[in-house]
């Protein structure tokens, strides 16, 4: 059966930092691109991050980069994003998404977010 988990959120302050964990079960991420999104109360869902399983380059969102770091441990067949200079537009329930597809990531960027493995969310507040 084909798993992801998502970990480590939790509450901190502004200007504080969390690192985020994706662990996928049933499959191993050498063959997927795997993308960090996140949903706030009311608003839709944004594309965080992607990192290609190809070449390991990396997409963020323009209301992250410079703050925020995802990157891949293959032997735990483990995903990260390392959040830091949290603000409180951060908070918001983080997931992670696998997909094969070369054009992922691409897909991604531009806002389509038809990935085909998703995990559970987990939940990221910062307190202002």
């Amino acid at each position: 059966e084909v798993q992801l988990q998502a970990s480590g959120g939790g509450l901190v302050q502004t200007g504080g930092s969390l690192r985020l964990s994706c662990a996928a079960s049933g499959f191993t991420f050498d063959h997927y691109n795997i993308g960090w999104f996140r949903q706030a109360p009311g608003k839709e869902r944004e594309g965080v991050s992607c990192i290609s399983s190809s070449d390991g380059s990396t997409y963020y969102a323009d209301s992250v980069k410079g703050r925020f770091t995802t990157s891949t441990d293959n032997a735990k067949n483990t995903v990260y994003l390392q959040m830091d200079s949290l603000e409180p537009e951060d908070t918001a329930v983080y997931y992670c998404a696998a997909d094969s597809a070369e054009t992922s990531c691409l897909r991604v960027e531009i806002g389509f977010y038809g990935m085909e493995f998703w995990g559970k969310g987990t939940q990221v507040t910062v307190s202002s």
